[in-house]
Parts: structure tokens; sequence; C-alpha cells
């Protein structure tokens, strides 16, 4: 494990996936229905089905386009086929894409209609599928890998075991030139003065307090005074995490003990370049891994307690619980049972160890339950009202 290695796709850009999908992705909601006769004519595409799409303007439509160009591109895709109603929203999206070399193509509704473009579609989807069954993996380092990472229906447990394996994960893989991310901003509440801590330079530092003290002057503005109902959810009070400050010092140990951060990324904006970055998300874990993996990671560790059942359809997301509970009644769902570490049976370097092994094998093509189960939850972060 000095030296780690897995077996990844090789991307036209030199980007290293871990999966080798054939993605059908709608410009807009009323392409949803093209795009899933697509995937349903060629079996083995997959069709990515959202809600948005339609009159957005200004930053919401420059993270709506930043998170459908990053998601095309993200190195677990082969190949994408667009479909759009409008043919200037669909051509921006393919060109954006196409920047990385992989192939892309776009067809818009409009003066077509669905039949004419299903059809149409479903031919182009058919030869990039058979073109991606024809990619061989190959033998790559470990600095070639982006792990991003995030924890949901956390609870005491959390904070104790899964969120501090990741933090075992992370300190062994960054220092190995790997690339990492972590975020939900408003679950570092009461624990933001900690992570400004771990900077890597004051820069950076600034950075990130402009962003959090952003989100918190957000929630004034709201004329919110605090995150009731919300921060920390029913669930996480249910698990015993009584206020925000309790669920921002367990989220903060999945920055390992000896990781700095590197920089500061906006939602589904890509590392630019190796090390630990922050990023500004949402904490709804499906709106989260979304945004993530626009911004090109590979593969997510999630920490849960309580049992979060998120997985996504381009990237592979790992469960971890220390909750013997959890691991018991929705044992499904959960890759790597860490419970042992509060009966005292393994240590930090242990778990995350198995974590590692995990990961890799995840990486050279085990499914995780999520995907075993068929959670292919793709849900974009909106941020205006529709013009």
């Amino acid at each position: 494990m000095e030296n780690p290695t897995f077996w990844g796709y090789r991307r036209e850009n030199g980007r290293v996936g871990v999966r080798n999908h054939v993605v059908i992705l709608p410009v807009d909601d009323i392409s949803n229905a093209a795009c899933e006769a697509v995937a349903n004519n060629i079996k083995g595409t997959i069709a990515l089905p959202h809600a948005y799409g339609r009159l957005q303007f200004g930053a919401d439509l420059e993270l709506f386009f930043r998170t459908m160009i990053g998601t095309g591109s993200n190195p677990n895709v082969a190949a994408v086929v667009v479909i759009g109603i409008e043919p200037e929203w669909t051509d921006q999206i393919v060109q954006g894409i196409a920047e990385t070399g992989k192939p892309v193509t776009g067809f818009s509704i409009e003066r077509h209609g669905d039949l004419q473009t299903i059809a149409a579609a479903s031919r182009q989807a058919k030869d990039y599928l058979q073109d991606a069954s024809e990619n061989q993996r190959e033998e790559c380092p470990i600095s070639d890998l982006y792990v991003s990472t995030k924890c949901g229906e956390s609870d005491t447990t959390t904070g104790l075991g899964s969120c501090p394996t990741v933090g075992n994960v992370y300190d062994r893989i960054i220092p190995m030139g790997a690339t990492g991310s972590f975020g939900e901003t408003s679950e570092l509440t009461g624990g933001e003065h900690v992570v400004e801590d771990l900077a890597a330079t004051p820069e950076v530092a600034a950075a990130f307090k402009e962003i959090y003290d952003d989100y918190n002057d957000f929630i004034l503005r709201e004329k919110t005074n605090d995150l009731s109902d919300s921060q920390p959810t029913k669930g996480n009070i249910r698990g015993g995490l009584t206020t925000i400050e309790e669920k921002a010092f367990g989220n903060i140990e999945k920055l390992g003990k000896s990781t700095k951060f590197v920089g500061v990324l906006g939602p589904a904006e890509a590392p630019g370049g190796p090390g630990l970055w922050f990023m500004d998300t949402s904490s709804a874990a499906a709106e989260a891994v979304t945004l993530w993996a626009a911004s090109g990671a590979v593969v997510h560790l999630f920490p849960t307690g309580q049992g979060n059942i998120v997985g996504h359809p381009v990237v592979p997301v790992i469960k971890l619980s220390a909750n013997p509970l959890t691991c018991s009644t929705m044992s499904e769902h959960i890759d790597l049972d860490v419970s042992g570490l509060l009966r005292g049976e393994m240590g930090y370097p242990d778990a995350g160890k198995q974590l590692l092994d995990l990961t890799l094998k995840t990486c050279n093509g085990r499914l995780t339950a999520a995907e075993a189960l068929g959670h292919r939850e793709f849900v974009l972060t909106k941020l205006y009202r529709s013009a």
C-alpha cells in the first residue's frame, strides 16, 4: 500500500475515470422524455433527467451550464449524447464537453419532433456505446485519482467513527499526489474558525472565510436567525446531535489530521491541481454529490450515521458507517462497517486502510451498494427563480 495503483480509463484529455458510461444528457426538463426514450432503446446508456434548464439567467444560468458541461466532461463518462428543445443551449453544452476531446453529439427537438430526434440520437448512442465497449483499463498511480466527500444522516457515531476514517484516507492519499474535495458550507457552522486554520495559506483561509460569511449573510438576509428544522436535521437530532456545532465538528473530521486544504472552489468548479480543496456546496446530499461529479470527482466517500441512501448515475458513492444499528438494519446500503472503532476492536489507521482498499476495489470496477441498488440521484442546484 506504499505506492497504491488502480485500473482506470484514461480519457482524451489525460484525466482518468473509474467507470465507462455513455450518458444521454437532457438540456432541459422538457427533453427528459426523449433522453429516457433513447436510453430505453440503447441498453447500457444512462439518461440523466432533471427539473431545470429553462428561463434561467445570471449566476444561476452560469452554474447550470457549468454543472451540465462538467457532468458530461467527467472522466467516468466515455461519450455523451445531448438533447435539448432549442439548438443554441444544446450546442453550448456540446461545445463545452467537446473541449475535453470526448465524443459528443447534440440534437435539438424544435422543427424535428420527439420521434425523429429519438431515432437519430439512438443511432448515435448505439455507435458511442459500441465504441466505449472497446475501451480498456490501464494501471494508474494514485495521483490520477480525484476523491470527493460529504456526510449525510449524521449522528454521534459519524464524527467519532466514519468521518475520521475518511480523514485517515485523505491523510494517506493527498501526500501521494491525489486530489480531494470537501464542502457542505452550512454544516461547518460553529467550526468555521477551525476550518479556516486548516488552510494551507492565509490567502486560502481568507477565500474560505469570504464564502462562509457570504453564506451566513444570506441566512440573515432571509430574516432567519438560525437553521432550526434544517441544521441539524430531525434525523441528526434523533441520532444525538443537538446543535449545529456538534454536527460541524464531526463533519470537520473528514479533513484528516495532517492535511491542509490548498484552494477554494465555487460550486461545480474543477480543482486547479492536486491536493485537498474546499468547494462551496449545499448540504443536501444529492445536490452536493452532483456538484462534485460536475467538478470531475470520480469516486465519492460518504460517511453516514442514521443511513443516507443517496447514489449518483456517474460517480460511485461509497457508504461507510460506525453505527452498528444502521449497519444491521440498512446493511444493503453500507459498503464498509467501521463500528469496530466504537467497540475498541480497531483503530483509525485500520479503518482507513480498509476504506482505502475498498476505494481502490471500487475504482477497479467493484459496484457500490448504491450502484447495485440503482440509486442514480442527479439533482441540480438552482440559485434563483426562473425569469
